[in-house]
């Protein structure tokens, strides 16, 4: 092939769905196959065919990143109940009754949790960009969270052995029931949350009538996609009392009732914040961050976006909720953890009531700790933590992880970039109303979750981030922080293809990424110039004004903004090239 580079390597390709793939497909085509002599190692993680062949899609993928040890992910859907049910009526030989989680539920924890990764997710530094500061002094929102119950009152401690851990629940027979086991090492973190159904419909009522009285729109926010069981238990109890109850006096009032994953309900509305609105996170450690940034922003408003704003996020292969074991209680009794044979605690629970057990690996942690001060160091970051050390012996394990990998650093005569350790309300309120030239906010997983895409919303879009996993051996998954534009891709097809409205920023980085760590591994001058020109002409395309929708109005030279569609950025980028 003439005028293309020569590549030793494998690159793992994992497709996704929707726009962000009919974007993939493009820069493939344009930046990778017609320029490198490369093979692709490429598997189809799609929603459809992650349900064809029963989660074993999922699977290869892991294998693949461990095995080739570089690769480069696209966004994918997890799955409703209705879409489900099409794609279950389009393969009548899988059996609905027998499906593996790996194929109805998001890739992404899995692909963590099989490579052992941590995520790191960071600004993409783009000169021109100016972003609209949404006006939050006096904004007149209100958070409402749960007072009690859920993590704030739940059993943690550091296992006492290495062993088993099991969740027992013992109902109207009287013979304890195992629901749950998993392996656990002396000084892992553990968890036991549970939450009153009684007490979250409650809250419903309160929650509602507060929102009709006080005539707000109504936001309501949990995870239940990662966490059915539990947060899953609480929307369906709470939505089931709006049904009921309320739906007509909120619709009577011209108010709007509105359900968003808290990750992304987050983002939107702390990047544009409504008029007047009750925002509700029952889950209370949530709950409670969120309502200190509000009141934060409410006082101080939103600075000037001009520093650098680095996430580490815990991976999944690490546990936390992404890892727990969760479900609504099937009747009346008593739960218990056992820990190598030993009764650790007992708590009544009722029928319905949400339970949740998780637990962390010492190791893993360390593995972060570690990993989050070799990155630091590596850019010249400070590193703010954030850990409820105060009460949770559950994060106690964190800070004594930390003051034992900075001893190992000076022993190796290798100082740790500086740190701070603080709660994660205010980790969050930093990173958002006061963030330092060039800082690095370690987070666990649901808080990461929800801290990343609030920042990356902030800087512009989450078009303008990019995103990293990488494992302790190495292995490293590039991958656009964003999903699937679903609403987009609706006219996509709609257009017949002529709407080809989304912005690639991320796929391009996180493409220029994966390239150039391919480059410096295989000793590769050629390969890694090329994904450094790539990267380069990402930022010099939007430097010039060449911007798709999303940024259109966030830019500092208005005169010289001209807004494109996908084919259009692409076709810039390849003549800056």
């Amino acid at each position: 092939m003439d005028n293309t580079i020569r590549v030793e390597s494998p690159l793992v390709i994992l497709h996704g769905d929707e726009m962000a793939q009919v974007a993939f497909e493009e820069l493939l085509k344009t930046f990778v196959t017609s320029r490198l002599e490369i093979e692709l190692k490429e598997i189809d993680l799609s929603a459809e065919n992650r349900l064809a062949t029963n989660g074993q899609a999922v699977t290869e993928a892991i294998e693949a990143i461990k095995k080739y040890g570089i690769g480069i992910k696209n966004a994918g859907i997890t799955v409703n109940r209705s879409q489900l049910e099409a794609l279950l009526k389009k393969y009548p030989d899988v059996d609905g009754n027998a499906l593996d989680p790996l194929a109805t539920k998001s890739p992404n924890g899995a692909i963590r949790k099989g490579i052992g990764g941590n995520i790191t997710r960071e600004d993409i530094q783009f000169r021109n960009l100016r972003v609209r500061r949404p006006e939050w002094i006096d904004r007149d929102i209100e958070v409402m969270t749960m007072d009690n119950g859920g993590i704030k009152d739940s059993f943690n401690e550091l296992a006492r052995a290495t062993g088993i851990i099991k969740l027992l629940f013992v109902g109207s027979s009287g013979d304890p029931e195992e629901l749950h086991r998993r392996e656990i090492n002396k000084g892992d973190p553990l968890l036991l949350a549970t939450n009153d159904l009684g007490d979250i419909r409650d809250w419903a009522h309160r929650f509602f009538q507060r929102a009709i009285d006080e005539k707000r729109d109504i936001y309501l926010g949990l995870k239940d996609t990662v966490i059915p069981g539990y947060d899953g238990a609480m929307r369906s109890a709470i939505e089931d009392i709006y049904q009921s109850d309320y739906r007509e006096k909120v619709e009577g009032l011209g108010l709007n009732f509105y359900y968003e994953l808290i990750d992304a309900q987050a983002a939107r509305i702390v990047s544009n914040p409504p008029e007047r609105a009750l925002w509700g996170v029952p889950d209370n450690t949530t709950g409670r961050k969120l309502f200190k940034l509000v009141n934060q922003l409410k006082r101080y408003g939103i600075p000037d976006r001009s520093a650098h704003v680095s996430i580490s996020r815990m991976s999944a292969g690490g546990g936390d909720q992404y890892g727990s074991f969760n479900a609504p209680a099937r009747e009346d009794g008593i739960v218990k953890v056992v820990v190598d044979g030993e009764e650790r605690h007992a708590r009544h629970v009722k029928k319905g009531d949400p339970m949740l057990l998780m637990s962390n690996d010492r190791e893993a942690i360390k593995d972060w700790v570690s990993q989050v001060f070799r990155d630091a160091s590596r850019k010249d970051k400070e590193v703010y933590f954030g850990l409820k050390r105060e009460y949770m012996e559950y994060d106690e394990v964190f800070s004594n992880v930390i003051t034992e990998v900075r001893r190992e650093l000076a022993k190796q005569h290798t100082p740790p970039p500086s740190f701070m350790i603080m709660r994660p309300s205010r980790q969050l309120r930093k990173m958002i109303t006061d963030p330092p030239r060039n800082a690095l906010y370690p987070s666990q997983n649901l808080d990461g979750d929800i801290f990343s895409d609030i920042s990356a919303a902030l800087g512009g879009s989450l078009a303008t981030a990019s995103s990293i996993i990488e494992s302790k051996d190495g292995a490293m998954l590039f991958e656009a922080p964003h999903g699937t534009a679903h609403d987009l891709y609706v006219k996509y097809q709609e257009s017949g293809g002529k709407e080809a409205h989304f912005n690639p920023s991320a796929l391009i980085y996180a493409l220029g990424n994966a390239l150039e760590t391919l480059g410096e591994r295989d000793g590769n001058r050629e390969l890694a110039d090329y994904a450094g020109r790539l990267k380069q002409a990402l930022k010099d395309t939007v430097a010039d004004g060449i911007v798709t929708a999303d940024l259109k109005g966030k830019i500092t030279n208005k005169d010289a903004e001209k807004v494109v569609d996908l084919y259009g950025f692409i076709d810039a980028l390849k003549a800056r090239m």
